[in-house]
């Protein structure tokens, strides 16, 4: 890969797409230049979206973009675009609907192959180098690709019309209006509970999430039943997950999800917005059984946020850590080998240290089976019993060994942290924290919050005006981006989505009700009118993600590319609560 000379993505402000910047593919962010070039030389589009801490995307970088074979392919074949789909949440909802629907598959990365026009035929996610896990090579995928887009241009443009089609009808959800029976809330419950895993935590099978939302649910309907088959799900889950590599068992913070079904080898990234409805889950629970490892987990996760995706200087929560630093690692940065502990431990401490986290000389960790996930194996009075020490003196090589292994890996190449500054997940923290402030008596948390709830307000809210528009509502806007983690990228306006709105709105209303400033309850009012003017479907009921209709434009006014100008109603929670019960939480209140 030449560091020489750099391709458009040079003037990208996203970290993902700048990553990008020298690979010999000639990408184009996703804008009309790329649109205008594939209809000029009737090439079909290749779609790569990603984002900077996904693992799989930096895999299939260095196996395929950074091939010079690859670059050949691609840039005599197609016009090449990258997304990063935390920057543009908009073009990955839809373009995973699409790849979902003809293949299946969806996830990170997710490689789209569109008609010049943007419409999907054909798409997957990674792609190998080589014949291998089932899947074709990525090079015989273009070249296939490009040969059928050639010869048969027809059926290629028919399979894209009829994807567009079928994605504007699913995603067009029209509701009637009625009453909304607890008959519902019971039936989600019900489903919960059959998914869920008894010896293990969690619901469903191998990859597992946390589901936040659901454990949430179960915590709030133990509190209004008194349920307590409710409740061992929700404390089974919490303690197994807190327990388990899925959680940072030396800074705190959890790892985005779980490879196994035992919550012992995470994907490494760590996401803002999962640790911040993960810390109401923790603070939720503590309230409903009094447990203190649950309010010690709460703890751990503020202290981690705080160490790793905190702007102390100006206020604001960054977005992610990655889940590597370099190319060619997986979770280096977070695992152990038996001499990494031994270089950094007493023997005593290593000794307690090795039966607590189960440290050993096979490890879990497939491509470099020497390498350990920290969780916790054994407690403390089965060590002390296999020792033959007291709990306490136990307790205290545990304490001495997490520190002294901690300093160590702080040491060691760090993974990179993503300090974009996004508005929804920024207003998700805010909440988080300020309910963990009030329920554990955190005043410096609660500080932070409305430090950086200040900032979003400030920075994003009315930074953009439609003088064109007759409702005032409409031309106050809120920005997705409120700052890029570049120092050396453009500060580009960036439009918000539904989300956007819905958690500030939300988190105003958290911060009025901890402070009683009316200047925040005035805030959730007009951001929640421009809400209301961008995004509510007044036919159909429910919101769009983006403004078009409701905000007096039309797809085809608006110029949308691709198919962005399919409307969607997003309920369903992935990988964030969903737009729509957000919108309908933040208005009830």
């Amino acid at each position: 890969m030449s560091t020489a000379s750099t391709n458009a993505l040079a003037r990208a402000s996203s970290s993902y797409l700048r990553s990008a910047m020298h690979q010999p593919i000639q990408w184009h962010e996703w804008g009309e230049e790329a649109f205008a070039a594939a209809k000029r030389e009737n090439k079909p589009m290749l779609l790569d979206i990603g984002a900077v801490w996904c693992h799989w995307c930096h895999v299939m970088d260095r196996e395929s973009y950074d091939d010079p074979e690859v670059a050949k392919i691609v840039n005599e074949n197609y016009i090449a675009v990258k997304v990063d789909r935390d920057e543009r949440p908009d073009i990955d909802s839809r373009y995973q609907a699409a790849v979902g629907a003809l293949t299946g598959q969806g996830g990170w990365p997710l490689t789209g192959f569109l008609t010049p026009d943007g419409k999907p035929f054909y798409g997957g996610t990674y792609f190998p180098p080589q014949d291998q896990y089932g899947r074709p090579s990525f090079k015989r995928v273009l070249l296939s690709i490009a040969q059928a887009y050639r010869e048969k241009h027809g059926e290629v443009l028919e399979q894209a019309n009829m994807v567009t089609s079928a994605i504007s009808q699913a995603e067009s959800f029209s509701g009637r209006g009625g009453d909304v029976s607890p008959k519902v809330v019971d039936a989600i419950v019900e489903s919960a509970l059959k998914m869920f895993d008894e010896r293990n935590g969690g619901f469903g099978n191998a990859p597992k999430f946390p589901h936040p939302s659901a454990l949430d649910l179960l915590i709030d309907r133990h509190a209004r039943t008194g349920n307590e088959e409710l409740r061992g799900v929700f404390v089974s889950t919490l303690e197994k997950m807190a327990r388990g590599g899925v959680y940072d068992q030396l800074a705190g913070g959890f790892h985005r999800y779980s490879v196994d079904e035992r919550w012992v080898v995470p994907h490494f990234e760590k996401m803002c917005y999962d640790n911040s409805e993960l810390l109401k889950n923790y603070v939720h629970a503590w309230q409903a059984t009094g447990s203190e490892f649950f309010a010690e987990v709460a703890r751990d996760i503020i202290r981690w946020m705080e160490e790793w995706l905190s702007d102390r200087a100006h206020g604001g929560f960054y977005a992610s850590q990655d889940a590597d630093y370099s190319m060619d690692d997986d979770g280096d940065y977070f695992t152990w080998t038996v001499e990494e502990a031994k270089a950094a431990l007493t023997p005593e401490e290593g000794e307690v240290a090795s039966l607590y986290y189960d440290i050993n000389e096979v490890g879990e960790m497939h491509h470099n089976p020497a390498k350990n996930v920290l969780y916790i194996r054994a407690g403390f009075e089965e060590i002390a019993r296999r020792l033959g020490a007291s709990e306490e003196r136990v307790r205290e090589l545990l304490a001495s060994a997490k520190k002294k292994m901690y300093a160590a890996r702080i040491g060691r190449p760090t993974p990179y942290v993503d300090k974009t500054i996004y508005a929804g997940w920024n207003a998700m923290c805010v909440s988080a924290y300020v309910e963990a402030a009030r329920v554990l008596d955190l005043k410096d948390a609660q500080h932070f919050a409305l430090r950086s709830l200040d900032r979003v307000l400030a920075e994003g809210w009315n930074a953009g005006l439609e003088p064109a528009a007759a409702d005032r509502s409409v031309r106050l806007t809120l920005k997705h981006v409120i700052a890029y983690s570049d120092p050396k990228a453009e500060n580009r306006d960036t439009t918000g989505v539904l989300d956007d709105y819905a958690f500030t709105v939300i988190a105003c209303l958290d911060a009025y009700e901890a402070t009683s400033d009316l200047s925040y309850f005035r805030f959730a009012r007009s951001i929640a009118d421009a809400m209301i003017a961008r995004f509510f479907d007044p036919v159909a009921g429910g919101f769009f993600d983006t403004a078009g209709t409701a905000a007096g434009k039309s797809a085809e006014e608006q110029n949308a590319l691709g198919i962005l100008g399919t409307r969607r109603k997003p309920f369903q929670d992935s990988p964030t609560p969903a737009g729509n019960p957000a919108a309908a939480i933040a208005l009830l209140r």
